[in-house]
């Protein structure tokens, strides 16, 4: 079988190549390339440029040709870089209860928040886990998600996050798409742990992080970083154990109050997620490093809070990727896209830098280099559009999904 395809012609190609990682973008600074085509070999991406001009370099080759019948906008493969898809249960009572205008403790004194998700997924075998996250992840896949960050974190014991996170390995040998772990084992402090929070933490480092690095499961460390979680002073020797094994850090910050970012930003971390109550302090301190910001809007929809101030972390330079962080509590619409496009609208943000912060900005919030733009050697991961006019596709808010999904070079996903 030739290991070269030719894909074309394609009416416009948003590469997402050349763009700054940081800062405001405006919307001519993309790449749009004009009747199209794309020569892939193997895995990735040969050759991106006219049509005509790469059919003609594809004539020394021995090549595949899919030829496009009508109107197409090619874009990269979306990547949503915090998600915690990994779980068991349902919290659609909690949901009820919320927009009902109970409290966060009060739903909790139901039998509600976090705990009850914990308690759910320590009863789901690796097995239930397992295809529950293949199952999301090929819901994201026609959506053009070709890439997803899995966290752990609803285990809270040794024996339960190892479990999820090689539950989430299993399901990446099972999924065209890919999972990138993440251990959140700090999520919060159990219930049932007899000790406090720097004792907890002192566990997790000490155990559970030498078995990640013996059974290659991550090399993600998380936590969260809030009064009703772990405070900046537990946090910080618990990050720097990560650091000094290797690992790379991200921070669940500025939530409901601020301060994680700040440790995100003393430790290098290479994401802050999350963000809606960062003041101009913590955007400031954010923007002059390089930690790259994330902003979750599935979050605020889902709680009813403010979004992260997005244009304002742009416009002071900081880099800002967008995640939807579908969970079963807070979040749990898992639509990338709808989310993106709404947090555009209420923060005013260009086409440019939305798209951004689901593909180039969104790798390098996984440190992935070879994903995220259209470019000769990066992997050929892309999706088209039934649509002539890139704008068509933020403008639907989510409602024009992906006619096809390509990953590493094979269409896994054509629309019926």
């Amino acid at each position: 079988m030739t290991k070269y395809k030719l894909i074309g012609p394609i009416t416009q190609l948003i590469s997402m190549d050349g763009l700054p990682l940081k800062g405001a973008l405006k919307d001519e600074e993309l790449q749009v390339i004009h009747n199209a085509g794309i020569l892939t070999e193997g895995e990735h991406i040969h050759t991106i440029g006219n049509y005509d001009d790469v059919t003609e370099i594809a004539s020394n080759l021995d090549v595949r040709i899919i030829k496009l019948q009508s109107d197409y906008v090619c874009l990269p493969g979306f990547i949503d870089v915090h998600t915690h898809i990994c779980f068991s249960g349902s919290r659609a009572n909690d949901y009820a209860m919320r927009n009902s205008g109970k409290s966060y403790l009060e739903i909790a004194k139901a039998g509600g928040g976090i705990w009850d998700t914990v308690t759910n997924t320590r009863i789901a075998s690796q097995q239930e886990l397992c295809h529950g996250v293949i199952k999301r992840a090929n819901h994201l896949l026609k959506n053009g998600i070709t890439t997803v960050e899995v966290k752990s974190g609803y285990g809270l014991s040794v024996e339960e996050e190892l479990k999820m996170l090689r539950a989430i390995k299993e399901a990446n040998l099972n999924l065209e798409s890919d999972l990138i772990a993440t251990c959140l084992a700090a999520h919060m402090l159990p219930k049932d742990y007899d000790g406090n929070h720097q004792e907890y933490l002192n566990e997790i480092a000490s155990t559970l992080f030498p078995i990640l690095k013996e059974e290659k499961l991550t090399n993600r460390i998380d936590a969260f970083v809030e009064q009703s979680a772990f405070s900046k002073e537990d946090i910080e020797p618990y990050f720097k154990k990560a650091i000094e094994m290797g690992f790379d850090i991200t921070v669940h910050a500025d939530q409901f109050t601020p301060g994680g970012s700040k440790i995100a930003v003393k430790i290098n971390a290479v994401s802050a997620d999350h963000l809606e109550a960062s003041t101009d302090a913590e955007i400031k301190i954010l923007a002059e490093s390089d930690v790259i910001s994330v902003a979750l809007p599935g979050a605020s929809i889902g709680l009813g809070c403010n979004f992260t101030p997005a244009r304002r972390i742009l416009d002071a330079g900081g880099a800002l990727a967008i995640a939807s962080d579908w969970n079963p509590g807070s979040a749990p619409m898992g639509d990338l896209l709808t989310q993106a496009c709404i947090l555009g609208t209420f923060q005013k943000l260009s086409n440019a830098e939305v798209l951004a912060g689901i593909t180039t900005r969104a790798a390098a919030a996984l440190k992935l280099e070879d994903r995220g733009k259209l470019t000769s050697r990066t992997l050929a991961d892309f999706c088209l559009f039934s649509t002539d006019n890139y704008n068509e596709i933020l403008y639907h808010q989510g409602k024009l999904t992906p006619s096809q999904v390509w990953k590493r070079g094979d269409a896994v996903y054509t629309e019926q």
